[in-house]
């Protein structure tokens, strides 16, 4: 049997639109090795609404 992997999907929401108060939101999917990184992610990805790479965070 194939063993359980420590994989799990995690949403990226963008901070600085969030906060900017324009509509809509920015938003990724991406797989994160929880027993590697236990604590929230926090990369710079490209927002198209703002169009400008952004700061985006691991959301719940």
């Amino acid at each position: 049997m194939a063993k359980k992997g420590n994989r799990v999907q995690v949403i990226m929401e963008c901070t600085e639109h969030k906060n900017s108060g324009l509509p809509g939101t920015s938003r990724y999917i991406t797989e994160k090795n929880k027993k590697n990184s236990p604590e929230r992610l926090e990369l710079k990805k490209f927002n198209s609404i703002m169009k400008k790479v952004t700061v985006h965070k691991e959301i719940k």
